[in-house]
């Protein structure tokens, strides 16, 4: 069974710092590639950065520049470094899994950027 746990949320002020962490019960290397998303109360799940297996990144016009995403070298734990947090970044961030057509989800981990 395909597991994945979330930690690191919190609240931060604007213009702070976070890191979120995601590990899995798998390898990082059992996936075509890894994520988080982001929903904000009303809104849509919505991607913010991808990691793939062959190393490439993908991010979230919106993230761009100041949220970096990465694995540890043992490869089980992706992480999301945030930085200059602004209040519409408040969400609960999900991570994300995508292997043999099947997206597989965290339970999540709320962040919230107060003014």
């Amino acid at each position: 069974q395909v597991q994945l746990v979330e930690s690191g949320g919190g609240l931060v002020q604007a213009g702070g710092s976070l890191r979120l962490s995601c590990t899995t019960s798998r390898s990082f290397f059992y996936f075509t590639h890894m994520g988080w998303y982001r929903q904000a109360p009303g809104k849509q799940r919505e991607l913010v950065a991808q990691i793939f297996s062959g190393g490439s990144l993908n991010y979230a016009d919106s993230v761009k520049g100041r949220f970096t995403i990465s694995r540890d070298t043992i490869g089980s734990t992706i992480f999301l470094q945030m930085s200059s947090l602004k209040l519409e970044d408040t969400a609960v961030y999900y991570c994300n899994g995508y292997y043999s057509l099947r997206d597989y989800w965290g339970q999540g981990t709320q962040v919230t950027v107060s003014s």
